[in-house]
């Protein structure tokens, strides 16, 4: 594991609104602390650098570990996950009609929501409760 300087850590964090650049969970709601990821691991020959780091929860880190590609469930080809710096996520993903599940709307989207595990049992429960209470923090209020 690489260390990180505090006032990078704290660059990171605002970047991403303390909410994981995958899930998009926030770190208030969640209970746990999150991580910074290397975007391209460091076995991949990544950097410890803000252009390569991002917020994570520890799920959706676990699960990523030094993945860089990952197969579509719909193609069954490999694809790049998502690049939380590169990418922009509304391009890939969108939310179900009732908040509770991310979608992929396209191979790269898919790909990332299958190895990461997006819409795990426990996350779609909690963001049903997120939206009952009204704390769903992707919902327009």
């Amino acid at each position: 594991m690489a260390y990180i300087p505090a006032g990078l850590r704290a660059k990171i964090r605002h970047k991403f609104h303390d909410a994981c650049a995958y899930c998009r969970s926030p770190e208030q709601l969640m209970g746990v602390i999150f991580e910074i990821d290397h975007i391209i691991p460091l076995v991949e020959g990544g950097k410890t650098q803000e252009e390569n780091l991002c917020l994570c929860c520890p799920t959706c880190n676990r699960y990523k570990a030094s993945h860089v590609v990952a197969t579509d469930p719909l193609t069954q080809k490999l694809y790049s996950i998502f690049h939380p710096l590169l990418d922009k996520w509304d391009d890939h993903f969108h939310w179900s009609n009732d908040f509770t599940h991310l979608l992929g709307r396209t191979a790269t989207g898919r790909a990332t929501i299958e190895l990461l595990k997006m819409n795990r049992p426990i996350l779609i429960e909690l963001r049903s409760y997120w939206k009952e209470l009204g704390l769903h923090p992707l919902i327009e209020k």
